[in-house]
């Protein structure tokens, strides 16, 4: 399988011979694995304490036998757990029970259950493996909602695209190897979250863009940082989130000619 490396004006440069990677089998069940197994590592666990709500002294008395002011039944009271603390303003409250003031909750969040979704470590591999494939077919990429132009994928770019740190300049860059529509489509897509999330952090929502895979990110990640839905990776960092975003494959991908000589 060949592809055509282009320059930063878009104009086809040579010829490469690309990696057997590319023509590994998509496996769309494995992708969403792994996937969802990288997005599990990334919660925290929430819990409430242990005894939160029980730390009281109340008992529930049931014996007939004991005087009225020690026992609950008979006494035209709910037969709940009450506070034994006599002498204090307390003493008689209700404890121990979810509908109680300052009880424990019926089914608490616990802080012992392990969310992470577990992925052997070659099931992960091939996962991206299989990712990486899905980069170079067009109807996985178009079936992600991607807009682009005729071009022939994958999209290799030579290793000056490495060295660009001005945004206007990855944007000309983008301009003419024609996928900047992509880049509108993922601005024009931001929007207001609903609920509680716009105080958590995650105010908007937007579509993810092109991926930039490079061997040497520093610079063009200086230029890339500010473009909506722009992301840059280098080939070392890559896995199957950022190749499949919602556990989706086929996302918009820009190789530098290094990155590609890396998969090998």
């Amino acid at each position: 399988m060949k592809a055509s490396v282009l320059d930063l004006n878009g104009s086809a440069l040579k010829q490469i011979d690309l990696p057997s990677v590319f023509d590994k089998k998509i496996n769309l069940p494995l992708i969403k694995r792994a996937v969802l197994s990288i997005q599990s590592a990334r919660v925290q666990r929430k819990g409430a304490m242990k005894g939160a709500g029980r730390n009281y002294t109340a008992e529930y008395v049931g014996s007939r036998v004991k005087p009225a002011e020690h026992r609950i039944i008979n006494t035209e009271s709910s037969r709940l757990q009450r506070i034994k603390n006599r002498g204090s303003i307390t003493a008689g409250k209700v404890a121990l029970v979810p509908h109680a003031v300052k009880g424990p909750r019926a089914h608490p969040l616990k802080a012992e259950k392990n969310p992470l979704e577990d992925i052997n470590r070659k099931e992960k591999r091939m996962a991206t493996l299989s990712a990486i494939a899905a980069t170079a077919v067009m109807e996985l990429v178009k079936k992600r909602g991607h807009k682009i132009g005729e071009i022939n994928l994958p999209l290799v770019v030579s290793d000056k695209i490495e060295g660009v740190d001005k945004t206007k300049r990855v944007v000309e860059v983008l301009k003419a190897l024609k996928v900047w529509s992509d880049v509108e489509r993922a601005k024009d897509s931001r929007e207001l979250r609903a609920g509680k999330g716009k105080m958590r952090g995650r105010k908007y929502k937007k579509a993810k863009s092109i991926l930039f895979v490079v061997k040497d990110s520093v610079k063009i990640f200086k230029g890339a940082r500010n473009i909506e839905g722009v992301e840059v990776v280098r080939v070392a960092d890559l896995n199957a989130e950022l190749l499949a975003p919602g556990t989706m494959p086929g996302r918009l991908t820009v190789w530098s000619e290094s990155a590609i000589g890396e998969l090998k």
